[in-house]
């Protein structure tokens, strides 16, 4: 079949943009750095499709020094033709009129992220200013947009070769929008390489121009996704070369790499369309499964599973399993506006189908790598059974004494949507906690100490750790990780987790435990926005005159000290929570009205594994270097 024209007729108009700066949360997920980054993605990603549909092998990505930043593929250029509905150049309904692009016209794209032209569009309309320049049958275009307003019609600007073809785009993000407007660049950069492993034909250019932070890397992985599983098992003991495949069948492109590491979790990262699907979905349902029949089937047939024994289970045959599962599909259909879940059914369908066919042909001709597999699966199976009565333990004669015990001063609603839990360190802080909170939403949590790091602790010792196991039991939906496949977050208790520590070292150190044992074993209620961080104030300035003012930072006692200057007032330094009566506590850490909360969420799963394993794990040099490096910018991105 021919390939239809892309041209100012292939982009179509569902709706307009009117929501977008009163809503942009519903567009980009949240207003804090990860929606802030998210912007540069969504144009990223226009790109993307471009190189999809094969007509674009470059992308620069360049942070300025101003804060700007401008992003430059080498695509055929957004149409600048006048839209024969809209009666403006197309490129001015790209960026202006939501849900407008080349995804949804005839002549657009087959293959796409599924935002072309919403992104940028959302993008246009969260900037103080944007322009874009086009290169297109030998001339160059530009437009200028403020807050979504067009400045000026689209004009002619130059002149250039006919083969010269591309899309720039440069802008501003919006202060009035966005809660601070300076890109995370470790951030970006992880997910411009992850790109690059989905996409092995693309070169991204990455250049930082800020002061103090100057940087060029190039990122091209031509092993695409086998070098993305190398990256990701980097310094662990591999138990065999990456195994890929890769397969067309109805439509759906299903490619895959996996490899196991002599470790007892597993890593496997799902993508629709270049979309990193951290909830997973269908396409990841239908691997695991398929994956878990086969060894199996090849398990019973070569007499390691006897007839009277039962299958090895899901998480058995996992367990060490690093993988990386990219399918691409015409029409992708996610739950969720931020897409984090696949929802298309043949997808599921048509990545066991292949999976299935792919790992018999390897498997029949690589018998010792079959055998390390089932090697992993059975290691895995005789730990489970060894420690099945911790859990049944943990998850049975535990789960009524948790009330009784002195630990949680639960509140009064059963209704998880209005409630809320504070894990508090110490029994002093504990105590305020009890007597300021509010009874009929709130629920106070004293934990005892630093609990247990589960970066470096067995099972066992996890599942027997008093804390631990109190904290599993209050929440009420189990817990995900290892063995215990019994994690329902339809069954938590409380809408929000919130750890409230001291402001101090020892203070940090508990919650990046905690943050550490939710990340490892539960998961989902980090992704699904249930986990926060309170933020107790550091000081009180308490002026001879006027009002009393809390002050959570140096920054803020900097500000409060410039702006009294000359004036006489008092400071308070909290060194704890113990040190807040309960009526302090209340009005600074747990009032919904005037409180201050962080959520905590993940961005990027790559570097989320990687920088809890350097913090958490034994290996002291690289922890230190990455601490003295970060030091400076250490912070929670909310």
């Amino acid at each position: 079949m021919a390939e239809k024209n892309y041209d100012a007729s292939s982009i179509s108009i569902l709706e307009g943009l009117e929501a977008v700066r009163k809503r942009p949360g519903m567009y980009i997920g949240s207003v804090s750095t990860k929606g802030l980054n998210h912007l540069i993605y969504e144009i990223v990603d226009n790109a993307v499709d471009e190189h999809l549909a094969g007509h674009c092998n470059r992308i620069d990505v360049t942070l300025n020094r101003d804060g700007t930043v401008t992003i430059i593929d080498n695509g055929r250029g957004i149409p600048v033709g006048i839209h024969p509905k809209a009666g403006i150049p197309a490129v001015e309904v790209v960026f202006t009129v939501l849900h407008a692009g080349g995804k949804f016209g005839d002549g657009g794209y087959k293959i796409s992220g599924g935002l072309h032209g919403v992104g940028a569009s959302v993008v246009n309309a969260l900037s103080e200013w944007l322009e874009v320049v086009i290169k297109v049958d030998g001339k160059v275009y530009k437009q200028r947009y403020e807050r979504g307003h067009v400045m000026y019609p689209l004009k002619e600007i130059g002149t250039c070769r006919k083969n010269d073809t591309g899309t720039t785009v440069t802008f501003l993000p919006d202060s009035e929008i966005f809660e601070k407007i300076r890109f995370k660049a470790d951030l970006i950069k992880s997910r411009l390489h992850e790109t690059a492993y989905l996409n092995p034909g693309l070169t991204i250019n990455y250049e930082n121009k800020r002061e103090g932070e100057e940087e060029k890397l190039v990122y091209h992985e031509e092993k695409g996704i086998s070098a993305y599983v190398e990256a990701l098992n980097e310094g662990k003991d591999k138990v065999h070369d990456v195994v890929y495949f890769k397969r067309m069948s109805d439509g759906i492109e299903v490619e895959a790499a996996f490899q196991f590491v002599d470790e007892f979790q597993e890593n496997i990262l799902g993508f629709c369309n270049n979309i990193y699907t951290q909830e997973g979905g269908t396409h990841l349902t239908g691997f695991k499964s398929k994956f878990t029949s086969v060894i199996n089937q090849y398990a019973r047939e070569l007499g390691i599973i006897k007839e009277k024994d039962s299958n090895f289970t899901g998480t058995d045959v996992r367990n060490g399993m690093t993988a990386v599962i990219a399918v691409k599909h015409p029409e992708p259909r996610f739950e969720g506006q931020t897409k984090t879940k696949l929802d298309n059914q043949d997808a599921g369908r048509v990545t066991a189908e292949v999976t299935g066919e792919e790992l018999v042909l390897y498997f029949d001709k690589n018998l010792d790598d079959l055998k390390k597999v089932i090697a992993c699966a059975e290691k895995s199976a005789k730990i489970r059974k060894a420690e099945e009565k911790a859990k049944t333990n943990l998850l049975t004669k535990q789960k009524f004494s948790i009330d009784s015990n002195g630990k949680l001063a639960n509140c009064e609603s059963r209704n998880p949507e209005e409630c809320e839990v504070f894990i508090v360190e110490g029994d002093s802080a504990g105590g305020s906690a009890k007597t300021a909170r509010n009874r009929r939403t709130q629920a106070i949590l004293p934990i005892r100490g630093k609990i247990l790091n589960v970066e470096k602790a067995t099972m066992d010792k996890v599942l027997g750790n008093a804390e631990i196991k109190t904290m599993i039991t209050a929440f009420g939906c189990g817990f995900a990780e290892g063995y215990g496949n019994d994690f329902d977050i339809t069954k938590l208790k409380y809408n929000k987790i919130i750890i409230m520590t001291d402001a101090d070292v020892d203070g940090a150190h508990i919650a990046t435990l905690l943050l550490t044992f939710f990340y490892r074993f539960m998961p989902e209620l980090i992704h699904q926005g249930h986990v926060y961080i309170a933020t107790p104030p550091l000081y009180k300035a308490i002026p001879k005159k006027g009002k009393e003012e809390y002050l959570y930072d140096d920054k803020a006692l900097a500000k409060y000290r410039q702006k009294h200057e000359g004036s006489s007032f008092t400071l308070q330094r909290y060194k704890g929570l113990g040190e807040m009566d309960a009526q302090q506590l209340w009005e600074t850490t747990l009032n919904p009205e005037t409180r201050i909360l962080k959520q905590v969420e993940i961005e990027d799963a790559m570097m989320a594994s990687e920088v809890t394993s350097l913090l958490m794990g034994s290996d002291v040099p690289p922890r230190r270097a990455f601490i003295y490096e970060h030091a400076k910018d250490a912070e929670l991105d909310i």
